[in-house]
Order: C-alpha cells, then sequence, then structure tokens
C-alpha cells in the first residue's frame, strides 16, 4: 500500500532544525529560537517532493546535559527511527565546527540502520566550505553545505535523500494486498486504552500496559482471523496533538500514527467513556476522516461509568456536535478491562472494510443520483434549469464520485451533503467517508 516516505531531522539545540524544518515544508510554523530545545510546536509537517509530498519530522534538539532525561528519549528517538524514518538528516553548524554533542549523535546515529545525510547549516560564511570539510571526521561520507536560513543548498540536500526515499512508496504494492486481510488501526490519545483493547481482540497480554500516558512506545501487529476476514491490529501508541508532542515518547507518535493511519483500511477511534469526547479526539478523528479510513468510535471505560443512560445520551450528542463529519459512524460501548462489548467490534470491522472498497456500476449510480437529482434539484441563480448529465465513480477506497452538470459554480455544501446521504443510505456506507464532486459543463 502506498504510504509517504519519511525524513527525520536530528541534531543538537540551535543548529537551524526548525528553520530547515519550515524551508523543507514551506511554512512558518515551527518556532524558531535562539534558546535550546525551544521547538514545542509544528514538530510534523509536508514538504513537496516529485509532484507528491514527503512526511519532515523536526525532533528537537538532542541535549546530553542530563543523561538521566536523555537516555530514555534518545532510546525512543533512536527506536522510532529505525521503524519509522526512511532517511535521517543529521544537522550540523558550520560555524561552530565539530562539538562533542556532534560526536556523542553520529554515534547514536551509526546503531541505528537508516540512511544518513549530514547537512552542515550556515553556510552563508566564504569559509564555511572549507570548515565543512572537519565533518567528514563524523564518517557520514558526502556532505551537503546548506544556509537553512536563506534557502541555499537544498537542492543539494534532496539529491542526496533521494536514492533513499526512490521506491519507498511502492514498498507495500497495492497488488500484493490480501483482499480478504482487513487493515485495523487502533487510534486515540494516551491512556484511553488502546492496548488493553488490542489485548483483548487478540486474546493475550503482548503488549505492556500502563496507567502512563505513552506506555507502549511502537507499533505492534497482530494478525487474526474471524469468519474468512484476517484482521491486521495495529496499536498506534497514540496520537498527540501538533502543539503538545515535545516530549520523547509523544513527539514521534504523531508520526508513527499518521503513518499507520496510511496503511489502515478502518480505525478504532478509542475515547474515554469518563472523559468524554475530548478536543484531542475530535482532532485525531479529523486525520482518520480526511484520510479516507472507516472510523469506528469505541467508549472504552465502560465498566466504570454507573449512569449509563446519560453518558451514553452526552457522548452521543458530543459526537454529534462536535464531530459532524461522523455523525454517520457506528459507536461501540465497551469494556477494554473487562472484554464485555469488544465482541461487537469484529463484524463491524469487517462491514466497514467492505464497505469502503465497494464498487458501484454506472447505470445503477446515475440512475440513483438522477431520482435524488430530479426530487431535489439544486437551488440556483437566474433561469438556468440545473441539468445532470452524467455520474461516475472515480475510485473506491474511499468511494469517491464525479457528477457532471451545467451549474456554473459548486452548488452549496448542503446539497452535497443531501447527495452523499443518498450514496451512504443506498449502499450501506455508514461510518465511510464519500467524496462528492460536482463538476459543470456546456450541454
Amino acid at each position: 500500500m502506498k504510504r509517504q516516505p519519511v525524513v527525520v531531522i536530528v541534531g543538537r539545540p540551535n543548529v537551524g532544525k526548525s528553520t530547515l524544518f519550515n524551508r523543507l515544508t514551506k511554512s512558518r510554523r515551527a518556532l524558531v529560537h535562539d534558546l535550546p530545545g525551544v521547538t514545542r510546536d509544528r514538530i510534523v509537517g509536508e514538504g513537496p517532493w516529485r509532484g507528491g509530498t514527503v512526511t519532515i519530522v523536526d525532533t528537537g534538539g538532542l541535549i546530553f546535559e542530563d543523561s538521566d532525561t536523555f537516555v530514555p528519549l534518545i532510546r525512543t528517538q533512536a527506536d522510532v527511527a529505525a521503524r519509522e524514518a526512511d532517511a535521517i538528516v543529521f544537522l550540523v553548524d558550520g560555524e561552530t565546527g565539530v562539538m562533542p554533542e556532534d560526536q556523542d549523535i553520529s554515534r547514536w546515529l551509526r546503531t541505528v540502520d537508516v540512511p544518513v545525510v549530514m547537512a552542515v547549516n550556515k553556510s552563508d560564511r566564504s569559509d564555511v566550505e572549507e570548515q565543512a570539510y572537519e565533518f567528514f571526521s563524523l564518517g557520514f561520507g558526502e556532505t551537503a553545505v546548506i544556509s537553512a536560513e536563506h534557502g541555499l543548498g537544498l537542492a543539494d540536500l534532496w539529491d542526496l535523500l533521494e536514492p533513499h526515499l526512490d521506491g519507498v512508496e511502492d514498498d507495500e504494492g497495492d497488488e500484493d494486498e490480501d483482499p480478504r486481510e482487513a487493515r485495523i488501526a487502533i487510534i486515540g490519545r494516551p491512556n484511553v486504552g488502546k492496548s488493553s483493547l488490542l489485548n483483548q481482540l487478540v486474546g493475550d497480554e503482548r503488549v505492556l500496559v500502563s496507567a502512563v500516558p505513552g506506555t507502549t512506545r511502537d507499533a505492534v501487529d497482530a494478525v487474526l482471523e474471524r469468519d474468512d476476514v484476517f484482521f491486521r491490529l495495529v496499536d498506534t501508541a497514540g496520537i498527540r496533538r501538533k502543539g503538545k508532542t515535545d516530549k520523547g515518547p509523544e513527539v514521534l507518535s504523531v508520526v508513527m500514527a499518521r503513518k499507520h493511519l496510511e496503511q489502515a483500511h478502518v480505525c478504532l477511534l478509542v475515547v474515554d467513556a469518563v472523559e468524554g469526547i475530548t478536543n484531542q479526539d475530535v482532532h485525531v478523528a479529523g486525520y482518520a476522516w480526511e484520510a479516507g479510513r472507516g472510523v469506528i468510535v469505541v467508549v472504552n471505560k465502560w465498566d466504570l461509568i454507573e449512569d449509563r443512560e446519560t453518558v451514553r445520551a452526552r457522548i452521543e450528542d458530543q459526537i454529534a456536535r462536535n464531530m459532524k463529519f461522523m455523525r454517520h459512524s457506528p459507536v461501540v460501548f465497551l469494556s477494554a478491562l473487562t472484554g464485555k462489548g469488544v465482541h461487537k467490534l469484529f463484524p463491524i470491522m469487517a462491514a466497514l472494510h467492505t464497505a469502503r472498497g465497494q464498487k458501484i456500476s454506472t447505470p445503477d449510480l446515475n440512475r440513483m443520483l438522477k431520482t435524488a437529482w430530479e426530487q431535489r434539484p439544486p437551488s440556483v441563480q437566474g433561469r438556468k434549469e440545473p441539468k445532470f448529465y452524467y455520474a461516475t465513480q472515480t475510485q473506491s477506497a474511499p468511494p469517491s464520485f464525479v457528477l457532471f452538470t451545467n451549474l456554473p459554480g459548486k452548488p452549496h455544501f448542503s446539497y452535497l451533503r443531501y447527495l452523499e446521504n443518498i450514496l451512504r443510505e443506498n449502499l450501506g456506507l455508514d461510518g465511510v467517508p464519500i467524496r462528492v464532486i460536482i463538476k459543470g459543463r456546456k450541454s
């Protein structure tokens, strides 16, 4: 299955990682400041590459002053880089030359089985290219000399990265994918019970579970079969909102979760019944919905709720008000601790997997939408009568449709929702995102 390449930027504090991040993602959203460790926001972004995009990650400064703090952080970063990055940019400062921290980081990088490209930053000085030769002693071969602030040398950096990113998108080709296998991503913020849910679904204690948010450090896959459907379950270790990802385990869980969303068919969005739907839950749901994944809302910790009727109504109301885009998604109330209600998930996951890949014949599609159009034509200004010419399904997973009409512009969004509801009701697409595009053309 296709996915974006991932490039991780590492380096000691104040070498220009956030500035390089902004350059590569063409944004100004990463906070840039001279104080060590100041990067607190926008650590994950997308940069243009070969007509597509590549995921760029700014890991923040690697500080060695406090070994008690650094060791778990660096282990987490090393683990995630080894599993999730396709290439690492090791950024150093051409003005200061090789520092002890650079040597420490280079030793760590040699233990990580990921290609490393060194970039010597701050090449504004005329003699910095000569100074750059000093960095060859770190042992990473050819080096890009750049100025992140002024955008110099970035083409050379991309040239060095390119061999490591080529072919990434085809690593898991669609042609090798078993149509019976439903890829399920378990997503949600930390400590809502994702690992406990995975354990209940799989039936063993293969994932470390703790009350500390972010205990699960990496994605753990488990494959099981139910009624001739293979479910590949992935625990994504939690998504943190971009502005909250300033600690090691939380920093790269965003990358992991977004990457597994790209590889999933259906997502189990786990929320906490005690806390209800939070703003972070809404953002996590938005990631999955925008990615075109089927979504099941899993309300966990149901065993802790006494007044279930009131809490059920409150959560359903929160979903209706704050997650309007998911108002048709199935909601399952369960306890991952006791296992009660978990069995309900399997038929729903299988149904969403099938529905998401559904294809409808063009004649049936046109009959359905033509009838809907005639029963409720869109409102238009002027005397021109709105005409429906034909429709076609452009892709499945998620189901996407294009309607050709004589409309001069886009109809009101409410009319698109009307057509989506018609498709959803007739094709059984509850919980599955639908894309509807209306194009105007001359009669």
